[in-house]
């Protein structure tokens, strides 16, 4: 049994607890990193990297199959094999960083190999026997996938979350997606244009984080041109196939079909959960909801006025990369600081879907807008010039700015390279620009920008009308 005593712990070693782990140290603090592995971020490992590589995979495919449009004839044969091994390859490459310097931080006796959990508001123990004593902690134990119970009773290898699909040594024969959320989309839409058979279910018929209802309907529309995809399903039955070759999918369709179906594997798309079982939080004597987990202030990351900190997927404010990074840097800092804290305005909201087309959605919720507060400008890409040029004319933007002042506040995106457009949009709603000001930014002639700018320009056309007393309110508001 080893004793350790730091300023700071920090359980969690992914892309939070690193980043904590670098903004405690530079504070002056001492400290320690506990976690079982595996290593190398969800991101990198398990999450938008190995994703990113699939669809690359299935682009080049797609758009191969596609060239037929500009006179090129083209024949595609897709190597299931040659796909996973690159896409393996490369995620090997990038977390290979991540476990290198995981490797530094044991060898410098800063990371301890074990899982913790809380006997005291300052103890912890970990499962090789040995305890920590803190001055502060840092929670950064991230998520996982998550698996509705009618599919609990389907086990690996038919089940497939994100820890296992980017495992496969090739591609799978077909494939039933549960969720049209940013991963079943992602994920099913690259699987179908590599040649599985999939098919993608989802309830509440929303895709992925659009709050607009008008965007939505957009989405829906342009990708069951391509997908069988369903928003609206009912599921009667799942069932694992006597020999283990896959299961048996009853459900009915968005069509109201009643369909019966077997595929070879089943893939979970219906989000993360965050990982806050075992720590045992009951010992640190803080407040706890219903569900044992404590509230975590956003600014400052910091459980109520306490000596405890929690950052990135686990806090569940925004589970993102980048956000993580973010709220780990914050955390680690407080922490080494505490009880002297300091809190941070966040960045302007910025979610992004990769699919094709792509989603994005950029600055505040699209229900918490108002129609007497707020105007919207919309284009639609079907006849935007370099969408036509490139034959990716499918989608629409809508952004909202404040009535009385033009300030940009919100876009709700999908579009063809709208990660790009979203980027802009969001430095200038951070910046808290006006549209009058957007628009005397340069737009080059012809790129993809210049859709914001039409929409950008009916945005500014509607901002000083006022809305009719009792006129309809469509655009914003709860399930919109």
């Amino acid at each position: 049994m080893t004793d350790h005593a730091v300023d700071v712990a920090i359980i969690g070693a992914g892309t939070a607890g690193l980043t904590a782990r670098r903004a405690a140290t530079k504070a002056g603090a001492s400290v320690l990193i506990i976690d079982p592995g595996p290593y190398g971020t969800t991101c990198a490992r398990v999450g938008c990297m190995p994703s990113k590589l699939l669809i690359a995979a299935a682009d080049a495919a797609w758009h191969s199959k596609q060239a037929g449009v500009f006179g090129v004839d083209t024949q595609v044969h897709v190597d299931g094999e040659r796909v996973m091994q690159r896409v393996q390859a490369e995620r090997n490459r990038f977390t290979g960083f991540v476990i290198r310097a995981i490797d530094e931080l044991r060898e410098q006796g800063i990371l301890l190999k074990g899982r913790a959990h809380f006997t005291g508001p300052n103890t912890l123990a970990i499962d090789d026997g040995s305890t920590v004593k803190a001055r502060s902690v840092v929670i950064a134990t991230g998520s996982r996938p998550f698996v509705p119970p009618p599919f609990r009773t389907l086990s690996s290898p038919v089940l497939l979350t994100t820890d296992q699909v980017f495992e496969l040594p090739t591609l799978p024969e077909s494939v039933f997606v549960v969720g049209a959320g940013v991963i079943g989309m992602e994920l099913g839409q690259a699987m179908h244009r590599l040649g599985v058979r999939t098919t993608i279910a989802s309830i509440g018929g929303r895709i992925a984080f659009i709050g607009s209802k008008d965007i939505n309907a957009v989405a829906v529309a342009i990708f069951k041109q391509e997908l069988d995809l369903h928003v609206n399903y009912q599921l009667h039955q799942v069932d694992a196939l006597a020999d283990g070759s896959g299961a048996r999918v009853h459900f009915t369709d968005d069509d109201g079909k009643d369909r019966t179906e077997t595929y070879t594997h089943v893939l979970m798309g219906a989000g993360r959960s965050p990982n806050w079982e075992g720590l045992k939080l009951a010992a640190t004597g803080l407040p706890l909801d219903q569900r044992g987990r404590p509230e975590v202030n956003p600014y400052t990351n910091q459980v109520c006025d306490s000596h405890i900190f929690v950052a990135g997927d686990v806090a569940g404010h925004r589970p993102l990369l980048h956000e993580a990074a973010d709220e780990g840097r914050m955390a680690g800092k407080n922490a080494a600081t505490w009880p002297d804290i300091a809190a941070e305005p966040r960045k302007a909201p910025l979610g992004i879907m990769f699919t094709d087309p792509q989603v994005a959605a950029v600055g505040r919720p699209w229900d918490q807008l108002r129609c007497d507060n707020y105007r919207v400008g919309v284009v639609d890409y079907s006849d935007q010039g370099r969408a036509r040029v490139m034959h990716q004319n499918k989608g629409q933007v809508r952004i909202a700015g404040e009535a009385g002042t033009g300030t940009l506040v919100a876009a709700q995106m999908i579009g063809p390279r709208v990660e790009h457009t979203a980027h802009l949009l969001a430095w200038a709603i951070q910046g808290n620009m006006r549209v009058g000001e957007a628009l005397r930014m340069p737009f080059y002639h012809p790129v993809i920008e210049e859709g914001i700018r039409t929409a950008l320009r009916d945005l500014q056309g509607h901002l000083y009308l006022a809305r009719k007393p009792g006129a309809p309110c469509e655009e914003f508001g709860p399930g919109t």
